[in-house]
């Protein structure tokens, strides 16, 4: 199986407001950017969508070691948040509404393609691929502005 690392990263202008997404993929020597954005969304999705854009990217199962600074997208799959909403017809444990079920769908099964380990880093700080991702993210929502 391919090793590649991915670090990805969203970002909003308002919440909800104008919003982007970049993504860094490293495979050997190769290193891919990409990013988009949406005129009307949220930070959450943003950070979902580009975890899932970077993983669809993949044409193959690979090995893959994730980078973000998103704890809501880190805890939502390590703590198995995301399976248990999805198992409880996306509700939370409280009964009520989980959020961006649809995303949740989609990175649920794109890691039943991939192995995946996620990593935590801390945002706007001294990861440079990280900041990157941020720069990228910010260049995509300014688009809509």
């Amino acid at each position: 199986m391919k090793k590649v690392t991915i670090y990805t990263d969203g970002a909003c202008s308002g919440n909800p407001g104008p919003g982007g997404w970049g993504a860094i993929l490293q495979y050997g020597a190769h290193e891919k950017e990409l990013s988009g954005g949406d005129p009307q969304t949220t930070n959450n999705k943003m950070e979902l969508t580009g975890v899932i854009e970077a993983l669809r990217l993949l044409k193959e199962p690979c090995e893959v070691d994730l980078y973000s600074d998103s704890k809501y997208v880190i805890d939502g799959i390590t703590k198995g948040w995301a399976k248990g909403w999805k198992a409880r017809g996306w509700k939370k444990a409280d009964k009520t509404p989980a959020k961006n079920p649809e995303f949740w769908d989609a990175l649920l099964g794109l890691l039943d393609y991939h192995t995946v380990r996620f990593h935590w880093v801390k945002g706007h700080a001294d990861n440079p691929k990280n900041n990157r991702c941020d720069e990228l993210a910010v260049a995509a929502y300014q688009k809509y502005k």
